[in-house]
């Protein structure tokens, strides 16, 4: 391997001049030995490899110039075969054949240059679509931390002065006023509840510490308070463990669904379901909504949800439901949580 890197780094003109060292090397031997023996396949591998380092025109040179040598070799050591006629079969034969190398070998380096863009194009974009993700979850993250700390604390004392107002409104025997601030201050927890259940979707650090069936027991509870709608989720399986990169994405592939649903698809109930088999996580999202109108749609949010897919060693799949409306399911393989794997190795 090092050997070949080393060998590409060299200028196109030093491997051309060593191919013809040794295509003489070649015709020399093949001189020695006679035409008894046959060393016409030798002459490919320099072709060949002028082929693969080189361009295509320095290619079929190098085997008109092999051709010419094989015959020329031949010729001195009287091969009965170039005499008489048939001596043109005898040259097409050796020139066609060293050409074809020539178009093999240049072929088979265009065919792995290509290839080795593809990748090339996939890595950049699969780094991209990590970098979109990675920027996503640390703006959500820090949008939901701003909620949790600043607007939500602030609702949480709002209300608790609208509560001291009440009481001091029902000590001045001011019904009406009372009972006014005491609405007041129930409407205030409620918008406390509501920006709490906010910053724990945008900020899911919660799924560390309950684990991914309760953080999406909350995300549909969450989901029926804010959207009005019937969200209800369905555990199946023993455990549903995982490492907790695993479970967040999981979890966002839920909440893009459910947006999705409840944004596009106009959907009134909504059905998570969570599969815990042996070695795999199966996560559905089952919606009663219009149905996705392009299966196929490579929009920023789909997209994140595949790459989130794949991140989980998953793969992801959006189809209509047989009732109408949209099933997302996503099938991710389980893996061990890293308290977990720590305490096995320690033991």
């Amino acid at each position: 391997m090092r050997f070949s890197k080393a060998f590409a780094q060299q200028p196109v003109a030093w491997i051309v001049v060593e191919m013809v060292v040794s295509v003489f090397l070649i015709g020399w031997l093949d001189f020695i030995t006679g035409y008894a023996i046959r060393l016409l396949p030798f002459y490919c591998a320099p072709i060949f490899v002028v082929a693969w380092f080189c361009e295509k025109r320095l290619a079929i040179l190098m085997a008109l110039f092999a051709g010419i040598i094989s015959l020329g070799a031949d010729w001195f050591d009287h091969d009965p075969d170039l005499q008489g006629w048939t001596e043109p079969w005898e040259i097409a034969r050796h020139l066609g054949s060293c050409v074809a190398v020539a178009l093999v070998g240049a072929a088979l380096r265009a065919k792995s240059d290509i290839a080795a863009a593809r990748i090339t194009l996939l890595e950049h974009s699969q780094r991209l679509e990590r970098e979109i993700v990675n920027a996503t979850e640390a703006e959500q993250r820090r949008i939901g931390q701003d909620l949790h700390d600043g607007l939500c604390q602030y609702l949480a004392a709002l209300s608790c002065s609208a509560t001291s107002l009440r009481d001091d409104l029902q000590g001045l025997q001011l019904t009406a006023e009372a009972r006014t601030a005491g609405e007041l201050a129930l409407q205030l927890r409620d918008a406390v509840v509501q920006t709490r259940d906010l910053a724990r979707g945008l900020a899911p650090a919660h799924i560390s510490q309950v684990g991914l069936v309760l953080a999406l027991e909350s995300l549909a509870q969450s989901v029926s308070r804010l959207q009005g709608l019937s969200c209800k989720f369905r555990f199946q399986g023993r455990s549903a463990d995982c490492d907790e990169p695993s479970a967040i994405h999981l979890y966002r592939i839920a909440q893009e669904a459910i947006s999705n649903a409840t944004r596009h698809g106009g959907a009134s109930t909504i059905e998570i379901s969570l599969e815990a088999g042996e070695n795999l996580l199966t996560l559905r999202i089952l919606d009663d909504g219009v149905g996705i109108s392009q299966p196929g749609s490579n929009g920023m949010g789909l997209t994140i949800m595949r790459h989130r897919a794949r991140s989980s060693g998953g793969e992801l799949k959006i189809e209509r439901a047989p009732g109408g409306g949209t099933l997302v399911s996503c099938t991710a393989r389980r893996r061990q949580p890293e308290n977990e794997v720590n305490e096995v190795t320690s033991s």
